[in-house]
């Protein structure tokens, strides 16, 4: 029997929608997040309620499952010190648990991690998974430490990792930049089965976003995994691709309005390119 797989953040939407597709595919499931579980557990699934910066809660959870699905922390932009607890020291036990156990982890990061790279604008490149980090926010900034903190464990300790840098993963697309970051439910749930199940990913990154032809993104690790999307936020072009804001910052960077979040720059945008001055 394979071993169980630990989610956290599993009151979450993307927790309950992956609590659900998981459980129906036959996985044995151990969830915990910070909230109770506001649906009916499926069939063999345990939920203890349980606080990431508590680490013997993490690791008592841990304690025999070959993958760690860790989608909890603060997943919106806050103030640094509410990121700080959940997002840096919570994915350290994560980390440290995963060590222990020897399990693999499959990390929510973010495209708010390089959210002040420009939009690519006709035939510019796209960027790929080895680009700068550049995050819009300490949001982002968590995603960057936990990017890095999964290429140490690899390094240093062989804890494999996958890390999904989601872009918007929603039931449908809601306006033109989501034309190129959204990632389907579907191809979600799709892209955890082969995290779960590739054979080998040491430390890898994979642009979480359906087959979008818009896309801002190029080239990443998803050939270790054997995912392809199948979705395409294309079908939304008619819907959603005239809705765009008045704001030129967020119009401006992939990471849209997070980028906008207490911007207070003087004199324009940030530099293109990382290390110019203008």
């Amino acid at each position: 029997m394979s071993k169980p797989i630990l989610l956290t953040g599993a009151s979450g939407n993307l927790g309950r929608m992956l609590t659900k597709e998981l459980s129906a595919a036959g996985y044995r499931l151990r969830l915990t997040d910070i909230m109770p579980f506001p649906d009916e557990l499926p069939k063999g699934a345990t939920f203890v309620k349980a606080n990431l910066t508590e680490s013997l809660a993490i690791v008592r959870q841990a304690e025999g499952c070959g993958t760690i699905l860790h989608f909890g922390g603060v997943s919106v932009e806050k103030p640094f010190e509410e990121v700080a607890g959940p997002n840096l020291h919570g994915l350290y036990h994560i980390y440290e648990a995963a060590r222990m156990f020897g399990a693999r982890v499959v990390f929510a990061s973010s495209n708010h991690s390089i959210g002040f790279h420009t939009r690519p604008q006709g035939n510019q490149e796209k960027l790929d998974a080895d680009c700068a980090f550049r995050p819009d926010g300490y949001y982002g900034l968590s995603k960057v430490y936990g990017e890095l903190m999964g290429r140490m464990y690899w390094d240093k300790h062989g804890v494999e990792n996958v890390n999904i840098r989601i872009g918007s993963c929603f039931p449908k697309p809601i306006n033109k930049r989501m034309l190129a970051t959204w990632l389907s439910y579907p191809d979600l749930a799709r892209l955890i089965t082969r995290t779960i199940e590739a054979e080998r990913v040491g430390h890898c990154v994979v642009w979480g976003a359906s087959k979008n032809p818009d896309t801002f993104w190029g080239e990443d690790h998803r050939d270790r995994l054997g995912w392809q999307p199948q979705d395409t936020a294309e079908d939304y072009r008619a819907e959603v691709g005239a809705i765009v804001s008045d704001d030129p910052v967020e119009e401006r960077y992939q990471g849209g309005g997070y980028c906008s979040i207490e911007y207070s720059r003087k004199g324009g945008f940030s530099p293109r390119d990382q290390f110019d001055l203008d």
